[in-house]
């Protein structure tokens, strides 16, 4: 049994709605067996997918097949992470995290003679 790329990806909720599954797969986000594809390329179980959706990317197994999107205890028995996707994923989440609580946010917005101050200290660049 084989089913379309865009359909699976759907169904497996990587995507809302199959129009931005179509979209990802057009623009090479989504790649199966190592190779880019087209919407309509026919899925099977067994096949290796990347998919890359804003800064995340997921190596995964498809297990199973839906033509159907269900709920999503039911999504994530249609594939399995790699174990490499996963640490690196996790990797990266913990780099994001520590790397926003180094940064040091303003308290308070700039008021008027701060942003005289910032205009005034941009013009010294110049």
């Amino acid at each position: 049994m084989a089913m379309r790329v865009d359909v699976w990806l759907w169904a497996a909720r990587f995507f809302k709605t199959r129009n931005l599954c179509r979209q990802a797969i057009v623009g090479g986000k989504i790649e199966v067996d190592g190779v880019g594809c087209k919407p309509a390329r026919m899925l099977q179980v067994g096949d290796m997918l990347r998919i890359t959706r804003g800064q995340e990317r997921f190596e995964i197994k498809v297990l199973g097949l839906s033509q159907r999107r269900g709920p999503a205890s039911v999504a994530v028995s249609l594939f399995a992470e790699t174990e490499a996707s996963l640490v690196a994923r996790q990797a990266r989440r913990e780099h994001k995290r520590l790397f926003a609580a180094s940064v040091q946010m303003p308290t308070r917005r700039p008021g008027k003679q701060d942003r005289r101050k910032i205009r005034q200290f941009k013009q010294q660049d110049t």
